[in-house]
């Protein structure tokens, strides 16, 4: 099991703490953004496979903006994949 953090860009949320193991998200913590929103996602992740995770989230929109806190998470699994 291992546990990073990730700093998203262009988003309300501060900080991705996120804890995998095998692929998969056992945990993540978002700090900041919105709070029933985010925590919702955290709890949906839970258990689901990275690869999954990063195709369903990868190029969701926040409004007018270029990306998202679903995008966002999509990038720090990317990340991590990318560096593991």
């Amino acid at each position: 099991m291992e546990t990073f953090a990730y700093e998203p860009q262009g988003v309300c949320a501060r900080r991705f703490v996120i804890t995998v193991d095998d692929n998969h998200i056992k945990d993540i913590e978002i700090v900041g953004g919105c709070p029933g929103n985010l925590l919702g996602i955290s709890q949906l992740l839970r258990g689901m496979d990275m690869d999954e995770v990063i195709q369903k989230f990868s190029g969701v929109h926040c409004g007018r903006k270029p990306t998202s806190c679903p995008d966002q998470i999509a990038a720090a699994l990317q990340a991590y994949k990318s560096q593991a």
